[in-house]
């Protein structure tokens, strides 16, 4: 293993780099961004950045001295367009070619749209920045999708002065990762903060003042952030003959096909803790994932399962909430502590009667960690 091309400069792409490094290879690694910033942090983008409580500045993952000190090939603006596993070559967009003996694929994923021109989505420091611009009191956002995004967004966009209306096809925002008990409680919150929280619409189209219902009703605002989730950003491998399928499919190793693997949000992969595939866009994850195929690759004599307990946490208004595990597809909650009334509890999630996951609204984080725990106990037993 000598030349390793590394395409995604995010969270999960550096910390592949990063781990190469630090396992002892000394030979060529090229790190592809798309973006013309240096690796940054991008949970911030919502919260801090949009609120304007942090600068740019404070985003970046590594000094310019530690990545001048990897010694790496750090390419910025630099764009994947196809993939020759024959040749074992990365063309890029400007016409280059790059060379591999071993490929990381990070690449991430880009937010879904609706038709038509204007509004917003946040996916960038460029997105963040540009929207913060035009929060300003008294102007009135329309957020379309209550997911956490969405939810993020909207949080603050209020604490910014804001009015705010946030449109969610679901009956129950989040009902089917937190259940409809949880799901009622978060959606309530943003109604005591004076959202204008509409459930069971949907929105058909973007417009100069607002955005178009199905039924072709027009719900004015002077700003629109579409928060409809995502899609990995595969299309640069159509025609490699990797397999694609809601992501860079992979097995427990995070191995796509020999000597290539995939890392971060663009990644599908089969968890062998929880037996399921699944694709996991939260940040702990793409940092882990990076450092595991990194060293299955440089490694493949010892390779190892990338099995963890997936993380995550949301900061709305005050209230915050941390969740382990792979909530999707449970079929009962337990409120194992607190009170939902209180909007302070811990709720336990199971699908055939098997722990799945936990999470915690306004409960300081040591509250759940056991809970992890549990998960791996459980998987191993």
């Amino acid at each position: 293993m000598n030349r390793i091309v590394v395409v995604g400069a995010s969270a999960a792409g550096l910390a592949a780099a990063e781990t190469l490094r630090r396992e002892g290879h000394a030979g060529p690694i090229t790190l592809l961004g798309e973006e013309l910033d240096p690796p940054y942090d991008r949970p911030p983008l919502s919260k801090q950045i949009l609120a304007g409580d942090w600068e740019a500045e404070r985003l970046t993952l590594r000094t310019r001295e530690h990545l001048e000190g990897l010694g790496l090939d750090l390419r910025l603006g630099a764009v994947a367009a196809g993939l020759d596993r024959e040749a074992r070559t990365v063309r890029l967009a400007d016409g280059g070619h790059l060379g591999y003996d071993g490929l990381i694929v990070a690449t991430g994923v880009r937010p879904r749209r609706l038709p038509g021109e204007g509004g917003h989505v946040l996916r960038t420091l460029h997105d963040a920045v540009e929207l913060r611009k035009r929060l300003r009191p008294g102007r009135r956002l329309a957020v379309v999708g209550a997911g956490f995004l969405g939810a993020e967004v909207a949080a603050v966009a209020r604490g910014l002065g804001c009015e705010v209306v946030l449109l969610e096809p679901a009956p129950v925002p989040l009902a089917h990762a937190v259940g409809e008990q949880v799901g009622r409680v978060l959606s309530q919150v943003h109604r005591d903060h004076g959202v204008d929280l509409r459930t069971g619409v949907a929105v058909d189209a973007v417009t100069d003042g607002g955005v178009i219902l199905s039924g072709g009703e027009l719900v004015a605002a002077d700003e629109v952030l579409t928060a409809i989730g995502s899609l990995p950003n595969t299309g640069w491998l159509d025609g490699s003959g990797l397999p694609i399928g809601d992501g860079l499919i992979c097995d427990e190793y995070s191995a796509a096909a020999p000597d290539i693997y995939g890392a971060g949000d663009v990644a599908r992969w089969h968890n062998p803790l929880f037996g399921v595939s699944m694709r996991i866009e939260h940040r702990t994850n793409a940092a882990e994932q990076g450092m595991a195929v990194a060293r299955n690759l440089l490694h493949p004599d010892a390779r190892k399962p990338f099995a963890p307990v997936p993380y995550f946490w949301s900061d709305q208004y005050d209230l915050k909430i941390h969740a382990y595990g792979y909530l999707r597809g449970h079929d009962e909650v337990e409120i194992a502590e607190g009170d939902l009334s209180q909007r302070r509890f811990l709720a336990a999630y199971r699908k055939e009667g098997r722990l799945v996951g936990a999470l915690a609204v306004g409960m300081p984080p040591k509250a759940i960690r056991s809970w992890r725990q549990a998960l791996i106990a459980q998987a191993q037993n």
